[in-house]
């Protein structure tokens, strides 16, 4: 069988690629990975996605993705991929998806693999994943109003959430393997003048501690090796992503960090596009890798019908 098009990737973005490719009658199929989960499956309430009249968990939103993937026809599949390849169908250019021991067959693609943050790998911080242990500033940071939370990291992204933060905790703890921030010089000065911003420095976490959700962190000086207990409510971990497109290195193209270069969500493969975070942008969020997959689909659909000769003139 030949589809029209293959979504690699079932969190939001190819969830909704799906849902606007099967509902324009493309003959679709989505490859959801085993191993890497969607982040927003590990979000305990979301609050913030447009229409959504309760707080909800990420699963919950997911699976009514899923559903209405699959109410308009859309075939849903786990599979790991492995590699992408090209291959000639009915003298028509398509693209072979091999995952583990199948392989299936497309006019187009869509890469929604999505990234991972990158974690601490100390003890406890898998154990209080959505319990204390959070990613995303923007997703979590109303649930620690009047709280003390900590945030580890000292580059960009972790003194900006940093500051965030404080509009609704009460204190925030930057902690910081070194002696000084990596972040740019306006948003260190920033920083250093919020009140609310506390430094741990020198300091790296060795173990997130609570009970039903996280009580304090174990820091370790780096210098003098002492360690201590810092007390909080929550830990937001901001050390990076890792987009999750190894396995589409040298076939397309990527910057330094492995983010899929695009023009929009098209890449310079006929017929490969890219939705959600594992593309280069600016905003991670449920709703922008929504807007990437609705984006994506329509290219593909745009692409398949001028390729079958069906396109609308």
């Amino acid at each position: 069988m030949t589809y029209d098009v293959i979504i690699i990737g079932g969190g939001p973005a190819g969830l909704t690629a799906a849902i606007y490719a099967s509902r324009a009658r493309l003959k679709t199929l989505l490859l959801e990975s085993m191993t890497n989960l969607s982040q927003i499956t590990m979000a305990s309430d979301i609050e913030n996605y447009p229409g959504c009249d309760k707080v909800m968990s990420g699963m919950e939103l997911i699976e009514r993705f899923k559903k209405q993937a699959k109410d308009f026809g859309a075939e849903l599949k786990i599979g790991d991929v492995t590699k992408v390849i090209p291959f000639k169908c009915d003298k028509k250019e398509g693209w072979r998806v091999e995952a583990a021991s199948s392989s299936f067959d497309a006019l187009s693609v869509v890469v929604a693999t999505g990234a991972r943050p990158r974690e601490l790998g100390v003890p406890g911080e898998s154990k209080f994943c959505g319990k204390g242990v959070s990613y995303c500033a923007v997703c979590d940071a109303p649930f620690y109003k009047g709280k003390n939370i900590a945030v580890v990291g000292g580059g960009d992204t972790a003194v900006e959430e940093a500051m965030f933060l404080t509009k609704f905790a009460d204190k925030v703890t930057v902690i910081h393997r070194r002696d000084r921030l990596r972040a740019t010089k306006i948003l260190a000065e920033r920083a250093f003048a919020n009140k609310k911003i506390e430094f741990a420095w020198d300091s790296v976490v060795t173990e997130i501690k609570g009970d039903n959700s996280v009580k304090s962190v174990t820091l370790k000086n780096v210098k003098d090796e002492e360690k201590r207990d810092l007390e909080c409510d929550g830990v937001f971990v901001m050390i990076g992503y890792a987009p999750n497109t190894g396995f589409l290195k040298g076939f397309l193209d990527m910057n330094e960090k492995g983010y899929i270069i695009t023009e929009g969500t098209r890449t310079k493969k006929e017929g490969i596009f890219v939705a959600g975070d594992a593309r280069v942008k600016i905003l991670r969020q449920v709703v922008t890798a929504a807007g990437d997959g609705a984006t994506a689909a329509y290219n593909a659909r745009m692409y398949v019908e001028e390729l079958k000769g069906t396109a609308y003139k």
